[in-house]
Formats: structure tokens, sequence, C-alpha cells
């Protein structure tokens, strides 16, 4: 295993552990925004309640994105320095956005929504909770427009000096919004809205199933049941957009999505199955001309292959096409599960179904499977290309480390991250087990403090 391979490792473990924790983040965000607002509208204890509830668990996850985001930025510098001097122009002006109107924004307003329900005024709680809401959502911006610009990039030209090439930005907003930024981060943001949507949905069904804080896990249930039932149809809809935006500029990627080594006309779409690297082969349940008509509407067209791309430029095809297959085989069992609890929560028969309580219970895992399965078939899909037809990955691999170094940074950051994710699920477990507080009224706050000043217990 050279140096180039576990580098590769080793930022694919730093970054599928990282991302279990933004998803949340955002997806918590913008549902902390709808109940603390239907408190406010309805001034129903209840959804106070569910807000507080929520807020504890989005600290711990914020936290956790922090802590292991930052282990990502260091690793351009260890790992991969000739590509950060590469794309440092381009990069530099996207991070730097990203800390000053998100990460500032985010962190800036995180203590007033944390700590400030009795000392500043409902309105000012709402204005931070909306601009948590709003920094969480603009980290994703700022990084989904680097990684999109690796995929496509615009706005930008190549030059040349004693330490070797560099691209410098020519026009700033071309770099960000470059052909697939906006098609992409719909999808992203899509992906961490169902996270935090199955994420309520998890906790609704447990408290449903043990029987307790039901008047909260009741509303809790119904709001995210459409949450996720909204996002799950969008969801539907940018990824057809995608998978259109990816056969315009990398068909090499459509290809290996499919396992499409020849082009053949009214090319078909695989429904299931697996690929046989050796023998250049896919065997699956096809529907004949179905890519064919999601790419070009047309039935008949073919869709490029493998055949005509350079060998040289193949990626991985097992790897993309199962990774894929499973991300999109996920969707229609989150959709299935928010279509059969829409269907029992309008007969009011879902508390009775306990099989379908458990299935939601686990259902949290399903979003996260989902978009690490998504990442995985975007950037291996891309390969051999860390910059899209402009810098091989072997080309922004840096010179100075061993393969025994990365190794050993390997285990050191396996066992660092299985020890923070212990932590994580220990006082994630402790605060659902808790669950959320009983919050009196004004009133009964006063009819208490009666009660102690005139010694009535």
């Amino acid at each position: 295993m050279d140096v180039l391979f576990l580098s590769r490792i080793q930022f694919a473990l730093n970054t599928c552990f990282h991302y279990l924790y933004p998803p949340i983040s955002i997806g918590l965000g913008l549902l902390l925004v709808i109940m603390e607002g239907m408190y406010l509208k309805t001034r129903d204890l209840k959804y106070k309640e569910m807000t507080h509830f929520w807020i504890k668990i989005f600290a711990l996850t914020f936290a956790l994105g922090v802590a292991t985001g930052l282990v990502q930025t260091f690793a351009f510098g260890t790992n991969w320095a000739r590509y950060s001097r590469f794309v440092g122009d381009v990069f530099g002006s996207a991070l730097a956005a990203e800390g000053i109107f998100a990460f500032f924004l985010e962190a800036g307003f995180l203590g007033i929504l944390l700590f400030g329900w009795d000392r500043v005024g409902p309105k000012l709680h709402y204005f931070s909770t909306i601009c948590v809401c709003l920094g969480a959502h603009f980290s994703a911006v700022w990084i989904v427009v680097a990684n999109s610009w690796m995929q496509t990039p615009a706005g930008f030209h190549i030059v040349h000096t004693p330490l070797g090439p560099r691209a410098e930005i020519t026009q700033f907003w071309e770099m960000v919004f470059n052909p697939s930024s906006l098609n992409r981060l719909c999808h992203v943001l899509l992906g961490c809205w169902l996270t935090g949507a199955f994420f309520v949905i998890s906790v609704a069904a447990y408290y449903l199933l043990r029987q307790r804080h039901q008047p909260i896990a009741r509303p809790m249930m119904y709001i995210g049941l459409s949450f996720a039932m909204i996002s799950l149809v969008l969801q539907l809809i940018s990824g057809d957009s995608s998978a259109r935006l990816v056969s315009k500029y990398q068909p090499a990627k459509l290809a290996a999505l499919e396992g499409l080594y020849q082009t053949i006309p009214a090319t078909p779409i695989s429904v299931i199955g697996w690929v046989d690297a050796k023998a250049e082969k896919v065997h699956s349940l096809k529907i004949p001309g179905a890519l064919s008509f999601m790419t070009y509407r047309d039935l008949s067209t073919p869709v490029p292959g493998l055949d005509k791309v350079p060998r040289d430029e193949w990626p991985n095809v097992p790897l993309t096409f199962q990774t894929y297959h499973i991300m999109v085989s996920l969707w229609v069992v989150m959709f299935l599960i928010a279509l059969f609890g829409f269907y029992h929560w309008g007969r009011k028969t879902l508390e009775k179904k306990r099989w379908l309580l458990w299935i939601m219970v686990f259902s949290v895992l399903l979003p996260h499977i989902a978009q690490q399965c998504g990442w995985i078939c975007a950037e291996v899909g891309r390969q051999p290309w860390i910059v899209y037809k402009v810098l091989r990955t072997s080309e922004g691999v840096s010179t100075s480390i061993s393969s025994q170094q990365v190794f050993g940074s390997i285990t050191m950051f396996l066992v660092v991250y299985l020890l923070l994710f212990a932590l994580f699920l220990f006082l994630l477990d402790r605060k659902i087990k808790h669950g959320p507080e009983e919050i009196r009224s004004q009133e009964d706050d006063r009819l208490y403090r009666d009660v102690l000043k005139e010694g009535r217990f």
C-alpha cells in the first residue's frame, strides 16, 4: 500500500466520520426554527419543551462536528500539500467565506440559543435560532461550492510557478456558481433535512413505544413525518436533475454509476445487481431505455459508456455502482416508511403498529448510510481526477511523507474517533432517555413561588 492509497483511505475515514454530524446540525437547525415558531404562534408549552430538548441534541452534534472538521483542514497540509498549493487560491476564498459567513454566525448566536430563554425576549431568542440555522446552512454552501469546483472547475486559469502549476481565480462568482454547485447544494441540503427528520421520527417512535412523553412525542412525530415527506419528494426531483448534470459534465461517472461498459441504444437502468469487473459486465435487473429517457428525455438515444473513455481515466466501477444503487434503494425505503407512517397517522393507528414504530426507531440510520454512499460514489466516480480533467489525484499527494507515517496516523485516528463516537452515543443515549423536561407556564410559576413563600407544601 503506497502513500497515495493510504492518504486516500485516511482522508475518506476522516470525511466519513466528520460527516456524521453536520447533516444532523443542518437538519435539526431547520426543525428547531419550525418547532420554536409553532410555540410562538400557539403558545403551547409542549412545543417549547420539544424545542428545549432538541437544542441540547443540536449542541452535542455541533461540538463533535467542529472537533472532527478541524482534522480535515490539517490533512490538506500534511497529506495533500501539492493539491493544497494548486487549489489554495480557490479554496482559500471559499473556506474563508465559510468561516466568516457561516461559522461565526452559527457560533455567535449559539450561546443565546442555549442559555437565552429566560434572559432575552422570545422574538430575540427566535431570531438567534434562525441565525444558528442559517449559519449551519451557509457552512454547507461554501463547502459544497469548494467541492463542486473540483467536480466542474470554472472561473480560473493555470499559473506556472517555480513550485509547480497553481489555479488562480479569474472570476469569483463564476467559481462560486460553477456548473454543478447549485444542483449539488440542493441535493446535499435535502439529504441533511432528511437526516434531521428521521432523527426526530426515531426519537418520537421510541417514546411512543415506551409510552413516555406522549403529549410531546405525537406532535414530534407529525413534524418529523411531514418534513421527511417534503424532503423526499424534493430529493427525487433533485436526483433526476443531478443525474442529467453528471451526464453532461462527467460522462465517465454516469457510465460507472450504471456499470455501462458498452455504449448501446435504448440504454437501460439497472434496478438491482452487481458488477463483474473482470468480465466488464453487470448482472442486474434492467429497465430498457430508462437511462436514455432520464438523460435525454428520449428512449432510444444511447448514453456513452466506458468504451468512449480512455481506460486510464476509468473510475472504480464496482464501488461506484454499488454505493449509488444502495443510496437510491435507501431513498425508496425511507419513502415507504414515511408513507406508511402518514397513512397510519391519519387513521390514528400508528401507536398500535409496534412493528412500524420499531422500524422508525432504527430508520435514523438510513439517511446517514445513504449520504455516506452518495459521497463515496460522487468522489470515487470522479477518479482518477482530484480536480476533474485538470489535476490527477496522484499529482496532489504530498511527497515528503512515508506510507508508515500515514498508516500510523490512520491507526491513531481510528482509536480517537472510536472513543469520540462512543462518548457521543453515551451522551446522546442519556439525553434521549432523560427526555424533554416539563416547563411550567408563567401562571404556574407564580403559584409555585407563592406556595414556597407561604410555606404551603
